[in-house]
């Protein structure tokens, strides 16, 4: 009876260390996904005031690749080329996210969302995916950035 007893106990004590545990990763998961959101929401925030290329230059990892329609994956250092060459004073772009996800290593995540660029009587719009990582410092940037061209159509189902 008392093995029983003792047995019994052993597993309570397991399950309530076990549920804390996933708590506090829910938690931990909850303010990083939060984090990734932020960083997300600030990089369409500054491309809005200072314009896309400052906050592309801003955002972007060295290792960081564009994809773009009609080019092949634009990586290492001709991504800033890219950025620096990109005229941006004729348009504002601005967008938001609509999901993300965040690795539980909290150093991997991803977003993605609708953009808008507003020219001076034209409205473009489409979709975009960022995948993002987590720096030395703390900050996130962008290590992939892919967009396509032509939001106006919702999905609903086939």
């Amino acid at each position: 009876m008392l093995q029983s007893f003792t047995g019994w106990c052993c597993l309570l004590l397991l399950f309530s260390c076990s549920s804390r545990e996933d708590e506090q990763q829910a938690k931990a998961y909850k303010k990083h996904l939060a984090e990734l959101v932020a960083a997300d929401k600030a990089f369409a925030a500054r491309s809005e005031k200072e314009g896309m290329k400052t906050a592309f230059l801003a955002y972007a990892a060295e290792e960081a690749v564009l994809l773009r329609p009609g080019y092949l994956p634009i990586a290492e250092d001709r991504v800033i080329r890219y950025l620096t060459a990109m005229e941006d004073t004729s348009f504002v772009m601005s967008w938001e996210p609509s999901g993300a996800d965040v690795a539980l290593s909290a150093d991997l995540g991803y977003t993605y969302g609708t953009y808008t660029v507003t020219a001076r009587d034209s409205v473009f719009k489409g979709t975009y995916l960022f995948v993002w990582k987590k720096q030395k410092d703390g900050a996130w940037k962008f290590v992939i950035d892919s967009g396509n061209a032509g939001a106006e159509n919702e999905y609903d189902s086939f």
